[in-house]
């Protein structure tokens, strides 16, 4: 395979990095060297945010009309779409992930363009009527010069979606994506140039996250930060943000429950439940990685999730399996770690719990799909975001007990709940402590329209929809006496 050599882009021109570091990317499925990526320094994120400094200060970007920068949003969903095979199959090498996730994470990269494109010129702020002769109006203004840090998940995706509604407000980008992940970061800041983004809109860094990324979110020169990754480094990021005064929106992981009751359509449910917890092979902040079902109907559903399981395919993402690898070692280590504590907090492993071997991709870190029942609800693993195909069971007696446990860990991020009675659900719902609940579905379609972001540990602010949009704006008022 061809190793493919990349730049950063900061004000328009793709360069080396300032310090000349470099550092492999690794195909996940194979362990192969894939790409050759700056391992960019402090020097190259201070080029970056002061090019988007300028273009949001005097370069062309403040006199582009809303329509227009809707426009450009417009042309880059459109030409994600015409390439994607390309995307897909760069994502597929990336991450891992089956090469049918790599198109939908594709598809779902335009929509966000799509989205976001059709809002830049419906921004509105509104008249407040305080008493005659005084005229109050409010504007939605732009921030400025906006940070992303992306995660290695699902790299396209949460760029996207970020980075649509900076641009659809009017702000400039600087991005960063995870030092694993950094190929269709490159692919999509070469579409938006294509798509006419003015230079210095969008720079993007490669580099590592306690280098560049520390940079970037401590930069005294950024008005935004958006952060999506684990509670640890986005506390260092909020940390960073607090010294500068700097706004931040954070999505940090969940340990999400599908609540299942004994009335909800069985088969239904168990394919959502061991899909909310295999998509991306469990690396997935939103998985269902929580299975808390009714006392009466636990064993046989619990039986029809493990047959279901049982039958699922693991390989590299291009012979798109059910089941692509974990993407490194270190990461499959962090799941092995957690697999040794089951016995001690009182679990056992119904299914899975090892590291499985594939014979044609021998280089590759695969992990079993995993079931264990009998946990203690306070233990860690029942607790901890495990990032991995580790699915935790509970049982439960009344929907007060169901509350309970869903409320159990510190993260509140997704629920799922499942049951053919409308008015438990809506009751169950209002005291389950998370961003989004499903009813009866998990997930959407991917939910371009709907808010997105969590309660506790789980972050704070919102991305996706309209919502999202007031993370890129400032509120000015204006009062003026006739």
């Amino acid at each position: 395979m061809n190793v493919r050599i990349l730049k950063n882009l900061i004000n328009g021109v793709w360069s080396e990095p300032s310090a000349g570091a470099r550092m492999d990317i690794h195909n996940p499925s194979t362990g192969e060297v894939i790409a050759d990526a700056p391992a960019s320094s402090k020097e190259d994120i201070d080029l970056a945010v002061s090019a988007a400094r300028h273009a949001f200060s005097a370069g062309d970007w403040p006199l582009v009309k809303p329509y227009e920068r809707g426009q450009m949003l417009l042309r880059v969903a459109e030409m994600i779409r015409e390439n994607k095979e390309s995307l897909a199959l760069l994502e597929m090498l990336d991450t891992g992930k089956p090469i049918s996730q790599g198109r939908a994470d594709v598809e779902a990269a335009a929509r966000y363009f799509e989205f976001y494109g059709g809002a830049a010129d419906k921004i509105h702020g509104e008249t407040i009527p305080i008493e005659p002769g005084v005229l109050d109006y409010t504007l939605r203004e732009p921030v400025g010069v906006t940070a992303h840090i992306i995660p290695w998940n699902y790299p396209l995706q949460v760029a996207s979606r970020s980075c649509a509604a900076a641009l659809a407000t009017g702000n400039t980008v600087v991005m960063k994506p995870a030092e694993q992940t950094p190929l269709t970061a490159v692919e999509l800041g070469m579409i938006l140039q294509q798509a006419g983004v003015p230079d210095g809109v969008v720079n993007l860094v490669l580099g590592e996250g306690h280098t560049a990324g520390a940079r970037l979110a401590g930069h005294p020169d950024v008005n935004h930060i958006t952060f999506t990754g684990s509670v640890p480094t986005g506390t260092e990021v909020m940390k960073a943000a607090a010294e500068n005064i700097v706004p931040v929106t954070l999505e940090l992981g969940g340990k999400s429950p599908n609540i299942v009751f004994p009335d909800a359509s069985q088969d239904e449910a168990v394919e959502w439940v061991v899909k909310s917890i295999i998509q991306n092979a469990g690396q997935t902040c939103s998985a269902g990685s929580r299975l808390l079902v009714h006392a009466d109907c636990k064993a046989s559903f619990v039986e029809k999730v493990i047959h279901r399981m049982n039958h699922l395919s693991m390989g590299p993402g291009e012979s798109d399996p059910d089941i692509g690898p974990i993407l490194s070692e270190q990461q499959c280590r962090r799941i092995e770690t957690f697999m040794k504590k089951v016995e001690a907090d009182g679990g056992k492993f119904l299914l899975g719990g090892t590291r499985a071997y594939v014979s044609n991709a021998p280089g590759g870190c695969y992990f079993k799909p995993t079931i264990i029942d009998g946990l203690r609800p306070e233990s860690e693993i029942a607790r901890e975001e495990v990032f991995g195909p580790v699915l935790s069971v509970f049982a439960f007696e009344t929907d007060e007990e169901a509350a309970h446990l869903a409320n159990s860990t510190e993260y509140g991020l997704v629920t799922g709940i499942w049951t053919k009675d409308v008015s438990r659900a809506h009751k169950l719902a209002e005291k389950v402590k998370a961003g989004q609940i499903f009813i009866n579905n998990y997930g959407a379609g991917g939910g371009i329209q709907m808010p997105f972001g969590g309660y506790g540990k789980s972050g704070f602010g919102r991305e996706k929809g309209l919502e999202a949009l007031r993370n890129y704006t400032q509120l000015k008022n204006i009062a003026l006496k006739m």
